[in-house]
């Protein structure tokens, strides 16, 4: 409960505060000059993710993990508080939602690796696997439903909107409340996240299997994304408000958890370099359909097929970190990743509001789409362990 609520309203924010950076910008402002400011969203909330996380998860494995989601919960209400409390008086303007954005990110810096170490803790090992699966379906139905939330929301009033993300984090919070005593955390060998983080890069490097898969994804999601647009797309290109604004950032949801439950049951088990490259392409190739659409049926579906495609290489990704780094390393590896793959999910938001200032957001999202593809058939030449890997099994020791 305290997942999905938390989930709910990270997505609805997301949708409120890109609709609302927008709107007011076009008070003033062209389409291209507006883009620009969505971009500056992204960056406001990179610099607290470049801070934070190589200390979050030392601070998830050296403090109570309870207490840490919880202080970092009351950070974000700390920060959509203070939204609610500037509407109320008027004064919510383009730096207060910068301030804003940046507060949530820090927040969620500290909450999510705090959270995703508690279900060990919580569940028996035999049903680990399972608790983990419905974890992760949660936090994706809060993908589908808080977009659609927030953008009713917000046309119903914004202060209605930025209340309602505050209720979910109360609620959330209230949840996390109720998780009783967990066994204590197993104390770390030292207190040096940097070092782990160089050790995890020098690893990367060093395989070139690794260092494929990993930076395809971190430049596929720095120059491919086209959710940093949507707000334009919403108001003045398919012109369907914010409500439509909330639909259109949860089609790529929707594809995403169809596809991961197709993948649950269809696990891909042959082919899977080229399938992950593939999936890229296709990545690329949806978002520029979506660039040049007008029709919001076509829009969604696009959308739909990216979220589905990125899941893919997102899965194949994921399991080949996990099969090809031994296990004393897998822990800073694993960090290592998450910092490049969260950090390129900000600046992609910059990267795409830069491009769209110039060409654009038709040229930003066509551009983007178009760089993913390119970046599949380069990588395919500049990384041929890519499209060598057949099966995930060649790297599992002989037993």
């Amino acid at each position: 409960m305290a997942r999905i609520c938390a989930m709910l309203a990270q997505s609805n924010l997301v949708v409120v505060l890109g609709w609302a950076v927008y709107d007011v910008a076009r008070l003033s402002m062209d389409m291209k000059a507006a883009s620009l400011r969505i971009g500056l969203i992204g960056l406001s909330q990179f610099l607290p993710v470049l801070l934070i996380n190589p200390f979050a998860g030392l601070v998830a494995d050296r403090h109570d993990r309870r207490l840490v989601v919880r202080l970092a919960l009351l950070v974000q209400m700390l920060a959509v508080g203070v939204l609610v409390a500037l509407q109320a008086m008027g004064r919510a303007d383009l730096p207060v939602f910068y301030l804003v954005a940046a507060g949530f990110a820090a927040g969620r810096g500290f909450y999510a690796p705090a959270m995703n170490a508690l279900a060990p803790a919580l569940v028996p090992v035999e049903i680990l696997p399972r608790a983990i699966a419905v974890s992760a379906i949660a936090g994706r139905i809060g993908g589908i439903v808080g977009p659609v939330l927030g953008g009713f929301a917000y046309g119903v009033a914004p202060a209605f909107a930025y209340g309602l993300t505050l209720a979910l984090l109360g609620a959330a919070l209230v949840a996390q409340i109720a998780i009783g005593p967990h066994g204590a955390n197993r104390p770390m060998a030292d207190g040096k996240p940097l070092a782990h983080i160089l050790d995890g890069l020098r690893y990367v490097a060093r395989s070139r299997m690794l260092l494929g898969a990993i930076s395809l994804d971190l430049f596929a999601v720095l120059l491919g994304g086209a959710t940093a647009m949507l707000p334009v797309y919403a108001r003045d290109i398919l012109h369907v408000g914010p409500s439509g604004l909330g639909l259109l950032r949860s089609a790529s949801s929707v594809g995403a958890v169809s596809t991961a439950l197709w993948l649950s049951w269809c696990p891909v088990e042959n082919g899977v370099g080229p399938k992950m490259l593939a999936a890229v392409a296709l990545f690329g190739i949806a978002s520029a359909v979506f660039g040049i659409s007008r029709w919001l049926p076509l829009s969604l579906a696009m959308l739909a097929l990216a979220g589905a495609a990125d899941m893919i290489s997102v899965y194949v990704r994921q399991t080949l970190v996990q099969v090809v780094t031994p296990d004393g390393m897998r822990g800073r590896v694993g960090a290592t990743s998450a910092l490049f793959i969260t950090a390129s999910n900000e600046l992609g938001e910059m990267e795409s509001g830069v491009v769209g200032a110039i060409l654009g957001p038709v040229g930003s999202v066509v551009f983007g789409g178009v760089s993913a593809v390119a970046i599949a058939l380069a990588w395919g030449r500049l990384f041929p362990e890519l499209k060598r890997v057949q099966r995930f099994d060649e790297f599992l020791p002989e037993s």
